[in-house]
């Protein structure tokens, strides 16, 4: 196995490992350790089936069934799920009901999606995430862009970190990474009605003891909003942060190709998608990981 740094903040291309074939204790153990290191993995060249898509990326956690689910189950209007002994794995796609790419569908469509970390909305968000690529746009439209919250943190400007210490911020559950209602659920119209947990602004990673910037999610007002300031100050605050969370000297852009896999630290990274183009097919499976409380630093 061979490890390549993208040479960006974040991100290393793994070499020389087919991850259909059973995985040996040796083999799991650098990949978990290169997943540490560099927060995004990106295996090119993969043909998994569901079984072996699911055995790879137990590696780096337990799967689980993604947290947006509940509110299609809720509404009535479940996912369309075509890989019934595989919960854990959802569909990631721009197709519509009749199977042709459109602007909007029950995901996340074709559209832009924000920055964000994956169900922050939760009280134990996943530790991690991962795509895997089987219909891909010729155009190249739909790249994904990850960003480093460690090096975030450490660049923070120390008046702006001394004004979140330990703070905690309202993470919103209310739309999706698209901007979308969630199914059954109400727009709020106040800060105090936006629905989700409160996390920590600076968090501690479990494995690896150092703490990151941890942000979550944030969507048209009202929402995220930090404990302990009125709505001009958070908002203003939340400018600042964001503005500097997803600088470009803390980024690295994947551009897709058919049968990459890609594994990331949702703990410690934020991500970003750009538009895709609705002339084009896009298909990947998603999956996530088991994760633990928000560990405050």
């Amino acid at each position: 196995m061979e490890v390549h740094a993208t040479g960006a903040a974040l991100g290393a291309e793994v070499q020389g490992v087919d991850l259909s074939a059973p995985m040996t204790p040796a083999l799991a153990g650098q990949l978990r350790d290169a997943w540490h290191q560099h927060l995004v993995l990106l295996v090119r060249g993969q043909t998994l089936d569901a079984q072996s898509y699911m055995n790879a990326i137990s590696v780096f956690g337990k799967p689980q069934v993604g947290a947006n689910r509940a509110y299609f189950k809720r509404a009535g209007r479940d996912n369309p799920h075509e890989l019934e002994q595989f919960p854990e794995i959802s569909l990631m796609t721009n197709l519509g009901p009749d199977g042709k790419p459109a602007m909007e569908n029950e995901g996340l469509g074709s559209q832009e999606v924000v920055w964000h970390s994956d169900n922050s909305y939760i009280e134990r968000p996943p530790a991690g995430s991962s795509l895997y690529a089987l219909e891909i746009p010729p155009d190249g439209s739909g790249r994904t862009s990850f960003s480093n919250q460690y090096m975030a943190l450490e660049e923070l400007p120390p008046a702006i970190r001394q004004q979140i210490e330990g703070r905690c911020s309202k993470q919103d559950a209310t739309r999706n990474s698209a901007g979308r209602l969630r199914p059954g659920v109400e727009m709020p119209e106040r800060p105090e009605d936006v629905p989700g947990p409160m996390h920590p602004l600076i968090r501690k990673h479990p494995d690896t003891g150092r703490s990151a910037l941890y942000l979550g999610r944030r969507r048209v007002w009202p929402s995220q909003y930090i404990e302990g300031y009125d709505n001009e100050a958070s908002e203003a605050l939340l400018d600042d942060l964001w503005a500097h969370a997803t600088n470009d000297r803390y980024t690295w852009q994947h551009s897709w190709r058919v049968g990459d896999l890609l594994i990331w630290d949702n703990r410690v990274t934020l991500h970003f998608r750009e538009p895709v183009n609705t002339a084009h097919r896009r298909l990947l499976w998603r999956s996530q990981f088991q994760g633990e409380d928000v560990l405050a630093a």
